[in-house]
């Protein structure tokens, strides 16, 4: 499938994740975001949904969430070491490589994913950014890095309206890590570093404010 196919599939899905309120279970809750699970229809796993407010307009956290080598995401997300544009298809789609670190007391190796990713704006002000995983000639396997698939996944910077300082964050992420990982640890890791996600993305956009 050709990328731009494959982007048009990937925007309609994660929108339909956004407006698709059913069969989500809670799975955790801090003072920055409600975190929800539902089984995914992409592969065995789970997928996981994000929801929380940030004290910031939509472009100034958006400033510190979209997907560019170079940008404010390795600074402050503990997820990401590193982030690799491998190919501009236009303005608006790209092929990126992303490099987690080890995680979960090194349980879980250092990964890497090839995905395309998409930006979008919305006709309500909403800046989005989404990705899936893609194979490219330029980005290979490496001994170096377990390859992990995200499917489709999704984070939406919404305006609330009257409040021009605050942003709903919206997130979707569904993940296979790759490797042989007990599920249990997969079930754990999943909730606990999106809870870390939102708490270190308040902290950068206060950063950002001062």
């Amino acid at each position: 499938m050709a990328y731009e196919e494959r982007v048009r599939s990937l925007a309609d899905t994660v929108q339909l994740y956004r407006k698709d309120p059913s069969g989500w279970r809670s799975c955790k809750r801090t003072n920055e975001v409600s975190i929800y699970w539902r089984p995914s229809t992409e592969f065995s796993g789970n997928i996981y949904k994000g929801d929380g407010i940030v004290s910031a307009s939509p472009e100034a956290v958006w400033e510190c969430l979209k997907p560019e080598a170079g940008g404010l995401r390795t600074k402050w997300d503990q997820n990401v070491k590193d982030f690799e544009l491998i190919e501009t298809i236009s303005d608006t789609i790209s092929i990126c490589r992303t490099i987690t670190p080890s995680a979960f007391m090194k349980i879980i190796s250092p990964r890497d994913f090839v995905d395309v990713v998409l930006i979008k704006q919305y006709e309500d002000g909403t800046i989005a950014s989404a990705a899936t995983n893609v194979e490219h000639a330029l980005c290979p396997p490496q001994p170096t890095y377990v390859r992990g698939f995200n499917y489709p996944c999704g984070c939406f910077c919404i305006p609330i309206p009257g409040e021009p300082g605050k942003t709903q964050v919206l997130t979707f992420f569904q993940t296979d890590l790759g490797g042989y990982l007990p599920q249990t640890v997969v079930d754990s890791f999943f909730p606990s570093s999106m809870a870390g996600f939102y708490s270190n993305l308040t902290k950068a956009v206060k950063t950002m404010k001062t």
